[in-house]
């Protein structure tokens, strides 16, 4: 099962999506200039082989849900989502206010 919602933090429009699947869920909140993403994201990828592409995300370990993904601290993040201040420890919420 697929589900996509609005989510509104401090008056900005994120989309959230869950993807549910054998014994895991997949979880991500998003807007057009980067995300956050359950602990299935991998930021060593994103850092290395896709380097090039510049994509700013951070990776929450450890949610479940959408709300646990927005209030969890980020254990890891991209090579450019450190250029806007994301780093390591920063909730889910304050690194999507980042990527305005």
């Amino acid at each position: 099962m697929v589900s996509i919602e609005p989510v509104v933090i401090d008056g900005h429009m994120f989309v959230a999506s869950t993807v549910r699947l054998p014994k895991t869920t997949l979880l991500t909140v998003s807007n057009d200039k980067g995300y956050i993403m359950c602990g299935a994201l991998d930021v060593g990828l994103l850092n290395s082989k896709l380097k090039d592409r510049g994509i700013i995300a951070g990776r929450a370990v450890g949610v479940r849900t959408i709300g646990q993904l927005l209030d969890a601290p980020l254990e890891s993040v991209t090579l450019a989502a450190r250029e806007l201040g994301i780093t390591p420890g920063t909730t889910g919420r304050n690194a999507l206010l980042k990527m305005l």
